[in-house]
């Protein structure tokens, strides 16, 4: 839904054309000089205003202490030469330190800019979103317009369930969006295009707020920031390109052509499968990524060439705990909230030869099962302590998230054993918890 309505909002102010033009001339391979001159449109500013307004983290306060309910009381006329005088001569304010609870129990960092300074950078998210796509991979899936998690998920159906690559590498990357390279992620908007050294100046500015009660960020990019996700994208990017450069892009001599019927590459494939080059897919989501290999050696490999990438490239460490290479046909792999093996089914002929058929099942992780539990225990605990006139207030909001999860987790191919499971736990819970009122 909320894409559907950021959709509307740029055909409301007819501005969807320009971004159009934008991404054709990226795609074109055009490099943008004068970029600041559409960030700077009138038509641009009000957008980010009515995107920003929709969003629930527009009532979050920054360290000014203002939220978009300072930006309502102003004129359009007001606001457009209010947001043009900030970006003529641009100076971020500080950003608020808040730390939210992870799963595990320790404290995830967020830094939230004043409501100024998201308006610059949802202004800025505008215009570089169109020319940012156009040269990302077609696998990367988060923080995407008409992307989701599901797409993710389904891709990594497909190549455990059809292409059988059964051999997962998890690769966790320690302090991503603490650890991002400031100069190296300069250099990398360079390369796909952003070539308006007024625009780089202001994003090495943004890159370099003060956090309260910290100081000045020498590396990294705050989570909670506007774009701080695109430009998460744009630093692994380049991870994407060199992986798929392994298999699925590599050049060969012969110029294949895409299948006529379905697009598929599968002729080439068939003849790299005669090379000794590694077989690998990735399918990532943000900084969460897996690559999927044909076999236990190649995965090995590819395990060490890419810390070894990581490392040399993007000066970036992996958390050795969490980054293993798994077997889908003796355990499962979490991704995204819902784990994935394969399970024996049959047999299947391949050139005379029969060989165990594979078939993928997923689940709910346990972690999200376990989530989604206590998170449905505290909502009944709400409604038992609610008053009269309340009541009602967290029914809808019990129901409400009930429908979500059966819509996020609906995808996983047996999650009706997994929803069976939650709902006898979480009917025990209700029934010592709630008793009729008279």
């Amino acid at each position: 839904m909320l894409k559907r309505q950021r959709l509307r909002n740029h055909e409301y102010y007819d501005f969807q054309r320009t971004l159009d033009d934008l991404y054709a001339e990226s795609c074109n391979g055009r490099c943008f000089r004068h970029l600041m001159d559409s960030i700077q449109q009138e038509e641009n500013i009000l957008l980010a205003y009515r995107n920003i307004k929709s969003n629930k983290g527009s009532h979050t306060k920054g360290t000014d202490g203002r939220t978009i309910q300072s930006l309502a009381s102003m004129h359009p006329k007001e606001l457009v030469h209010c947001i043009r005088k900030k970006l003529s001569n641009y100076f971020p304010q500080s950003i608020r330190r808040v730390e939210i609870p992870k799963p595990d129990g320790r404290k995830r960092p967020l830094g939230i800019p004043t409501i100024g300074d998201r308006m610059v950078q949802q202004c800025i998210l505008q215009i570089l979103e169109p020319i940012c796509e156009a040269k990302f991979f077609k696998h990367s899936y988060g923080f995407r317009p008409l992307r989701s998690a599901h797409h993710a998920v389904a891709r990594a159906h497909f190549l455990t369930q059809v292409a059988h690559l059964h051999y997962v590498v998890d690769i966790d990357i320690k302090g991503f969006f603490d650890n991002i390279d400031h100069g190296k992620l300069l250099k990398q908007l360079w390369t796909l295009g952003i070539r308006d050294k007024s625009l780089l100046k202001v994003i090495s500015k943004m890159l370099k707020a003060e956090i309260e009660g910290i100081g000045i960020p020498h590396k990294g990019t705050p989570q909670g920031g506007i774009l701080s996700p695109l430009l998460a994208n744009v630093v692994l990017n380049e991870l994407d390109w060199w992986i798929a450069s392994q298999w699925e892009r590599h050049k060969t001599r012969y110029p294949y052509q895409p299948d006529k019927r379905d697009g598929s590459m599968g002729h080439m494939y068939e003849a790299l499968k005669k090379t000794e080059l590694k077989e690998v897919n990735i399918v990532r989501y943000a900084d969460d990524f897996k690559l999927f290999c044909r076999n236990h050696n190649h995965a090995r490999r590819v395990f060490s060439a890419v810390q070894l990438w990581l490392s040399e490239r993007l000066g970036l460490e992996i958390s050795p705990a969490k980054s293993r290479i798994t077997n889908l046909r003796k355990s499962y792999s979490d991704f995204l909230g819902i784990k994935f093996k394969v399970r024996p089914k049959g047999s299947r002929s391949v050139k005379g030869v029969k060989k165990t058929r594979y078939v993928a099942k997923s689940r709910l992780a346990d972690k999200a099962k376990q989530r989604i539990v206590d998170r449905v225990r505290q909502y009944v605990k709400g409604l038992q302590h609610s008053q009269e006139d309340d009541g009602p207030v967290f029914v809808h909001d019990y129901n409400s998230y009930v429908i979500g999860v059966h819509s996020y987790y609906s995808c996983a191919t047996m999650c009706s054993m997994d929803f069976s499971e939650i709902a006898f736990l979480s009917l025990s819970i209700r029934k010592n918890r709630l008793s009729l009122r008279s």
